[in-house]
């Protein structure tokens, strides 16, 4: 591991499970002749300052363990710095990591790390903030933007799952209007996909969409009910042909989006932003060690 001269490791250490994965982390890396600037981060509010503080030291290539959450809540700070990114895949879905072929395994990801090479993509942005992977409409930033704050912590996985399936009885399909140059367009929609990537959470949905393409793709699912959302999802996680039924797909730079009642927007699960608002490419502004036969 000689190419870089100076690396940075910031990893989302909340959990019990991201600590420990931390220290398997170090450990592969101390068998190397890198010296990494290792971070656990047990408060997610400090990863933004964490960040900063490590890229004071300006290091050549900054390794980011966490969710696509995380990814997509720090990218913003590498753009334009000439940094390398690397990723350690420990989220739940890990939807950026299997667009980019990395390994879900820390072994197999640190190897990457080690003796991958760069690949330059692109990221999406709503707005002026970037994101990795994936932004929503519909029902999921509406689960993420009602649930009251410390439910899971309190009530477990079952209090979330619950009130999600109350958010699911409440939610109403809604519309839609795209303009991707040529004029707007309305539709009636369950929800809207916006993809840099084609995996989201962790299930392949979004085939058009390329993280080298220049292009932002979005996918809209068509429906009045909202039994067409459970239909596309069934089809999607089964792989069968009907997943494309009732899909519109509008790609381009830049695209406009509103919506009628006005929505959030959640970027790689996180509540970010609302309708109306405009989704574009950044083109080739990072790169990424993956694989090399994913280069």
């Amino acid at each position: 591991m000689t190419r870089f001269r100076s690396a940075a490791l910031i990893v989302n250490a909340r959990s019990r499970r991201g600590q420990a994965l931390f220290k398997r982390a170090c450990a592969a890396f101390a068998d190397g002749d890198l010296q990494v600037d290792a971070h656990a981060v047990e408060d997610p509010r400090e990863l933004d300052d964490v960040l900063d503080r490590a890229l004071a030291r300006n290091p050549e290539l900054v390794i980011l363990g966490g969710g696509d959450g995380t990814i997509s809540g720090l990218v913003d700070k590498l753009v334009g710095r000439g940094i390398t990114l690397g990723v350690l895949p420990l989220g739940t879905a890990n939807s950026f990591c299997r667009t980019l072929g990395i390994p879900l395994d820390i072994a197999g990801a640190v190897e990457v790390i080690k003796s991958g090479v760069p690949r330059t993509i692109d990221l999406g942005m709503i707005g002026d903030d970037y994101f990795a992977n994936a932004a929503t409409m519909g029902i999921a930033p509406q689960i993420a933007e009602t649930v009251p704050h410390g439910l899971k912590k309190v009530l477990g996985r079952a209090g979330y799952l619950s009130w999600a399936a109350l958010q699911f009885i409440k939610f109403k399909p809604f519309w839609l209007t795209v303009d991707a140059g040529n004029g707007p367009q309305h539709l009636k929609v369950v929800e809207v996909r916006i993809a840099n990537g084609r995996y989201h959470g962790g299930t392949e949905l979004m085939e058009e969409a390329e993280v080298d393409s220049g292009e932002i793709v979005i996918e809209c699912v068509r429906g009045h009910v909202k039994r067409r959302l459970v239909a596309n999802w069934g089809a999607s996680l089964l792989r069968l042909p009907q997943r494309r039924e009732d899909v519109v797909v509008f790609r381009g730079k830049e695209i406009r989006l509103d919506s009628d009642p006005r929505l959030p927007i959640s970027i790689d699960g996180e509540v970010l932003a609302h309708t109306p608002a405009v989704a574009r490419v950044a083109a080739g502004v990072i790169d990424v060690l993956v694989p090399a036969e994913a280069a």
